[in-house]
């Protein structure tokens, strides 16, 4: 393990990186420089790789534990680890994931500089705020048009009930004076989007829930929401750790959360993978497991991690100051 340097292990820039992993009931550790994980079978023990230098994200559930020696090659490798409840969420729906992120290596300052910028100008941070609102619909615009499977699924972007709500949205947006006024109008545009899915997947008497519910069509599809969201989000902490920019400095969301930030980049891409996959697996009485391949999938298909980190770059900093950046750290690690 002594032979492998942090450089040797970042190769793979963090927005390239292919995997991000759940694991429960296992046991995370270093074995002949390699990361496993440890299944206790009936008859025998079972290791797993881990292939460090592709992955951003691991998170660890129900009855898992990790050694140190494990964790020193994953800050190693850069790779962000996350505790949290079953089924990728927390225990509580109010808890936070608590995040231990590499501190044996730089982070780069532009991101930050560039965010601190305009955010503490009260117009600048609204108009941030009306970027990312625009961006999450070009992102569900590309998804829906592009997407073969949810086509076929019933799931039609040029839907009148869909592009009406568009139309008050863009309006309403481009009026907010506050970021309060655009969670509202963001609130209104879900509520469609939710209603356009339950009608598309036949899922009679959908209502939005954030507690887990009984394991019915209709309940089914809130736990799948809240279980793709947290996915996202752990896609949105790992776009802000790699840039360098706190959680806590939002956007849009709760002045009083502290990983608000977290909230604003992972809506960028809920509405347009998570919202209509939710519906479809509940509809196909998918597992939790199938569900979360199925979004991850899709996840990777689209792009959605470049998305965020360009949408991040983009609002943080000028289009030559990110080629700049961009052509200093060609072929060297984030």
């Amino acid at each position: 393990m002594d032979d492998f340097s942090p450089s040797d292990l970042q190769a793979i820039l963090h927005s390239k990186r292919a995997n991000l992993y759940y694991l429960e009931y296992c046991r995370v550790m270093q074995k002949d420089g390699r990361v496993l994980y440890l299944t206790e079978a009936t008859k025998e023990n079972l290791y797993f790789n881990i292939p460090i230098a592709n992955t951003t994200v691991i998170l660890l559930g129900n009855g898992t534990s990790i050694t140190q020696a494990a964790m020193r090659m994953l800050a190693q490798a850069g790779v962000l680890v996350g505790f949290c409840g079953g089924g990728a969420t927390p225990l509580y729906m109010g808890c936070e994931i608590e995040w231990f992120t590499p501190q044996n290596e730089y982070r780069p300052t532009e991101y930050l500089q560039g965010w601190m910028g305009f955010w503490f100008d009260d117009s600048k941070r609204l108009a941030a705020a009306k970027t990312f609102q625009n961006a999450r619909i070009d992102f569900l615009k590309q998804v829906w048009q592009k997407d073969r499977d949810l086509k076929g699924e019933g799931f039609n972007f040029e839907d009148k009930s869909i592009q009406s709500a568009l139309d008050t949205f863009f309006t309403r947006t481009e009026k907010a004076t506050n970021s309060q006024e655009l969670l509202l109008t963001e609130a209104q545009l879900t509520k469609v989007l939710y209603k356009y899915a339950a009608n598309t997947t036949q899922a009679d008497g959908f209502k939005r829930q954030h507690q887990s519910t009984s394991k019915v069509d209709i309940g089914k599809a809130n736990d799948f929401l809240n279980h793709g969201n947290y996915l996202a989000y752990g896609l949105a902490a790992c776009t802000l750790w790699v840039l360098g920019i706190p959680h806590g400095f939002a956007v849009m969301h709760g002045k009083t959360r502290r990983g608000a930030l977290v909230f604003d980049i992972a809506d960028l891409i809920k509405d347009a993978l998570v919202l209509p996959w939710a519906f479809i697996c509940a509809k196909e009485n998918a597992t939790e497991q199938e569900f979360r391949q199925q979004i991850l999938q899709a996840f990777t298909d689209h792009k959605a991690l470049d998305y965020m980190f360009d949408t991040v770059k983009a609002a943080a900093l000028s289009e030559e100051q990110i080629a700049v950046i961009d052509a200093s750290q060609q072929g060297a690690p984030l």
